[in-house]
């Protein structure tokens, strides 16, 4: 059996096997107008596999740039547009690095540090306020999402200190952490449930 992975690798790998053999095939062609006509087939084939595209502008000269890549530049034929050669072999893109630091509670994520960072450095007010309770319910859900047997408020308010360096400390009951946990209803499922239960009585 000849497997794919033992055959030439595909210039252009998107455009599958099947389509490079095409262009290999019409490079053979001796007749000039039947190898251009075979040229105009194959640019349709390779138009409709990407119809997403078709709108993008100059999607018609890069599918014969892709062409004649394909073909080695081999290809004999009256291109409709300019190619521009395309370098061989692929970049290969560099390293994106993973972000450095440890995260000690990996439950949290990234966020919640710099969240508890920026209300850390905020004056004293409602909009601390706010964004420290909204830190704090979001710790929460985090929390639960873990382990719902580890999740209390003390815990989390020792965790916003430990964050913070102990610039956020907060005493017991300072802090409210309660929220809605039921999912949201829209008010027109809401009424069309009241018209439901009415029916059964």
């Amino acid at each position: 059996m000849n497997y794919n992975t033992q055959r030439e690798r595909l210039p252009m790998p998107e455009y599958g096997r099947a389509v490079q053999d095409m262009v290999d095939y019409a490079v053979t062609i001796e007749d000039r107008n039947e190898r251009e006509s075979c040229a105009r087939s194959i640019i349709a084939i390779m138009g409709s596999m990407f119809p997403a595209l078709r709108d993008v502008p100059d999607f018609q000269g890069k599918l014969w740039d892709h062409l004649a890549f394909m073909s080695d530049y081999r290809l004999d034929i009256d291109y409709p547009y300019p190619i521009t050669r395309l370098e061989k072999g692929r970049q290969v893109p560099e390293r994106i690095g993973y972000p450095a630091g440890d995260i000690r509670f990996r439950h949290y994520g990234r966020m919640i540090p710099e969240m508890l960072d920026v209300a850390a450095s905020m004056p004293e007010g409602p909009e601390r306020s706010q964004l420290l309770h909204l830190t704090a319910v979001q710790m929460k859900k985090d929390l639960m999402l873990w382990n719902k047997e580890m999740v209390d408020d003390a815990r989390i308010m020792a965790d916003i200190e430990w964050y913070s360096k102990g610039r956020l400390r907060l005493q017991e009951g300072e802090l409210d952490i309660t929220f809605s946990s039921a999912p949201h209803q829209p008010q027109r499922q809401q009424q069309y449930n009241k018209k439901k239960n009415k029916r059964r009585y």
